[in-house]
């Protein structure tokens, strides 16, 4: 048994921050070190409608979405044993590089996803924890498909689902106290590893329809059980706790 302990609201400023992140060099904008054109930016149009987008700048840069539960004021955090549940809606355009992520203190990531449309029919599956990693090719997997995506977060193994399905166990874990925030994001390639965007694309974009963690309930305490009272020789009644 388990209880959802998150639903996503993106519009929400209680559960999410919009455009920066520790997990980019002194919180952002950019993060050229990893191969990325971003440019982070708060605008709501980016990020808070479920839709992420980029869209590209004159100085070469892409303004793009990104929301974090870290510094939040509710400041979510995933923990171990915790079930992720997203149906995503991944982009098309050349460039676009969806993730939803981990993150916490300059490390803690595992990657629900990540996706690169030059790669059509593959999802990048990630523990940076413990180093456990796969790259799945799925026919459900394609630029434009909507796909359900399943992680648990195990302390000796982390299980990834597709479309109902178990298509990954990492066989390593996360441990027994990891804990981190959530990262949903856009980022752009900048062509070390993947192309760029076309030079005449303007926008980029991929959808989050819904994004929830289940937690395992906690085990039920019975209730102590009253002892039976009983009478002795004399009519008076007692407890059975108290008889030898």
């Amino acid at each position: 048994m388990s209880d959802v302990v998150f639903t996503a609201d993106f519009t929400s400023e209680r559960q999410w921050v919009a455009g920066r992140s520790w997990a980019y060099p002194d919180g952002g904008p950019t993060n050229p070190g990893d191969n990325k054109l971003d440019y982070l930016t708060a605008d709501p149009a980016y990020s808070r409608t479920g839709t992420f987008r980029a869209t590209r700048r004159t100085d070469g840069w892409w303004d793009a979405g990104l929301l974090t539960t870290e510094g939040s004021d509710e400041g979510f955090m995933v923990r171990t044993g915790d079930r992720l549940r997203a149906r995503v809606c991944l982009p098309t355009g050349l460039g676009a590089w969806p993730a939803i992520w981990t993150w916490r203190d300059g490390g803690n990531e595992v990657d629900v996803f990540e996706y690169h449309p030059d790669n059509p029919d593959l999802l990048e599956l990630s523990n940076h924890v413990r180093q456990g990693h796969s790259y799945l090719r799925h026919p459900a997997v394609r630029p434009g498909a909507t796909i359900d995506l399943q992680v648990t977060f195990g302390r000796h193994d982390v299980v990834w689902s597709l479309d109902g399905t178990q298509v990954f166990a990492d066989g390593q874990g996360v441990g027994a106290r990891w804990h981190a925030f959530l990262i949903v994001n856009l980022s752009v390639c900048a062509g070390r590893y993947h192309p760029r965007p076309d030079p005449t694309a303007t926008e980029l974009s991929y959808r989050v329809e819904t994004l929830t963690v289940h937690r395992p309930s906690a085990p039920s305490v019975p209730h102590p059980t009253v002892p039976e009272a009983r009478s002795d020789d004399h009519g008076r009644r007692e407890s059975s706790a108290h008889l030898e």
